[in-house]
């Protein structure tokens, strides 16, 4: 048992407490929704979140909007379901360690629940090396403090593999009864869209530092707002780009696609199981790289035994969206970000 260690701060975000604090009060302080969102934060019953985990200085803000929808009222335990962005892995892993440290205050393990996953069989367990490498969790730490601030609540950090969508079924079912506790709080890690013409041996500028072996090169494009006749085309560097650049531009593409998938996720409509349905024919056919995207299908999964076995009323909607940068030709880079809620 020892500490993971805030191996990310002062790159990602500020190791500096107070200055961290204050960025961190900034942002939750800076979300004002307007009465036509229909967004009043906290939501009752607000039971998940969706938040993206790049730097704070990109990601940041938009993340805000999904804190500020929980309702701290009663809640002990936290989930927080990242993934995998360092090792390859097949089903989803435990941490090995006691405490997270983050540089405004640590956040103990649940260790009796991780204790009770572990005993399923389930679960590998990460070394000590792949957790402190992986930023995915970690990138929430900080928030899921300063929103329980002088709470005594507990952590259980999930790593989630590239698992297809049955394993996504399997996990999110043995996650179920945790999360429909009333005092058990779930946070999903993703980003939307990363767009790039990068090959897989070149970097990516995000969070103020350099992201080695960046493992997307992704362009696809929307020639116009969809639906349209028109079939989407993959940009290339080689050769003149489209007329259409010049009346929808690539961020406005971008948007439109990260929104198809957000508007497949939205509950209602959808059920559960139509969503996560609906969410791997969009996957398979756009191939968009949504990072988190396993650790929403869990979330999904475990979403449908609590609509179909339990008989919760759920809801699942986006209150924030942005973009790393607008790109307007190929040569540019961008990563999406999105918040949402969940109640039930």
């Amino acid at each position: 048992m020892t500490t993971r260690q805030a191996t990310h701060a002062d790159s990602w975000y500020s190791e500096n407490p107070q200055r961290l604090d204050t960025e961190l009060s900034g942002w939750l302080n800076a979300v004002k929704p307007d009465a036509k969102d229909d967004y009043n934060p906290p939501v009752k019953k607000c039971k998940a979140i969706i938040a993206p985990h790049a730097g704070y200085s990109y990601s940041g803000p938009t993340a805000a909007w999904a804190y500020k929808s929980i309702d701290r009222t009663g809640i002990k335990r936290v989930f927080i379901l990242g993934p995998s962005h360092h090792v390859y892995l097949d089903g989803c892993a435990l941490s090995q360690c006691k405490t997270y440290a983050t540089p405004i205050g640590d956040l103990p393990l649940d260790l009796e629940t991780i204790a009770e996953l572990r005993g399923t069989r389930q679960f590998s367990d990460m070394d000590h090396q792949t957790d402190e490498d992986e930023h995915s969790i970690e990138m929430h730490l900080p928030y899921v403090r300063k929103i329980f601030e002088g709470q005594d609540i507990s952590i259980v950090p999930i790593l989630v593999g590239a698992i297809n969508k049955d394993k996504e079924v399997f996990f999110g079912r043995i996650l179920a009864p945790y999360l429909a506790r009333d005092d058990t709080f779930c946070v999903i890690s993703s980003d939307f869209c990363h767009w790039s013409a990068h090959s897989t041996e070149t970097s990516l500028f995000e969070a103020n530092r350099i992201i080695r072996g960046t493992r997307f090169s992704y362009t696809f494009y929307y020639p116009e707002q969809p639906p349209s006749l028109q079939q989407p085309v993959r940009l290339s560097r080689a050769t003149s780009p489209p007329m259409s650049l010049s009346k929808f531009p690539i961020h406005e593409s971008i948007s439109a696609l990260d929104h198809e998938a957000m508007e497949l996720l939205t509950l209602p409509p959808s059920t559960a199981v139509q969503a996560h349905e609906y969410f791997a024919e969009y996957l398979a056919r756009t191939k968009n790289t949504i990072c988190g995207r396993h650790p929403i299908g869990v979330l999904l999964g475990a979403l449908a035994v609590l609509q179909r076995e339990q008989g919760r009323s759920l809801g699942l909607n986006w209150v924030r969206y942005d973009q790393s940068s607008k790109c307007s030709s190929v040569q540019d880079s961008s990563v999406s970000y999105a918040s949402a809620y969940v109640n039930y």
